[in-house]
């Protein structure tokens, strides 16, 4: 049994000033993008880019993690989800996302992550599916977490955030109280 919060909420992922660490939808070279890479650099300044050159470039469901910058979270965790359909097993690579993000929370002993919808923009992951691999990988790291307490969903979309809150109802998260 755990007494982590999970939770899903729609929003700008570059917005939640009461997380430690946001996760960043990040590609291979950790530089600005579109989506989320883009939101993010653009919260965090010019000094972003300049610490993820050291970084990069990463592999699909490989996090890093990175200062907050100019954000109000004391960290930003790059993650490079698959591209559907063209990194395989997507599943597992997407999943891995979650989970080396969560191990890397628990490694600077934070206590909240925020996520967003890794993969489901540009990189085509079909959102139903990316939410239920997401609260499955969410759900199996909930116990082995000593240090973090809270974990966010932020999604865009209103349809986004059902999807991922059927998705969190569907999935036993091994006594959480989300």
């Amino acid at each position: 049994m755990t007494d982590v919060k999970v939770e899903c909420v729609q929003g700008n992922i570059a917005a939640q000033p009461d997380m430690d660490a946001v996760v960043n939808a990040a590609n291979a070279r950790l530089m600005p993008g579109s989506g989320v890479a883009g939101a993010i650099h653009d919260a965090a300044g010019p000094g972003l880019a300049l610490e993820c050159q050291g970084l990069a470039p990463i592999e699909p469901g490989q996090a890093v993690i990175s200062s907050g910058h100019d954000m109000p979270n004391r960290y930003i965790i790059h993650c490079l989800g698959p591209v559907y359909g063209v990194d395989e097993p997507s599943d597992q690579l997407l999943a891995d996302c979650y989970r080396n993000a969560l191990a890397l929370a628990e490694q600077y002993q934070l206590s909240s992550i925020a996520f967003p919808a890794i993969s489901t923009g540009v990189f085509g992951y079909p959102v139903r599916e990316a939410a239920t691999v997401a609260m499955a990988a969410i759900s199996e790291k909930l116990t082995a977490l000593q240090s973090v307490r809270k974990i966010r969903m932020v999604l865009y979309s209103g349809s986004d955030l059902n999807v991922f809150k059927e998705a969190l109802e569907r999935t036993p998260l091994a006594g959480c109280n989300g």
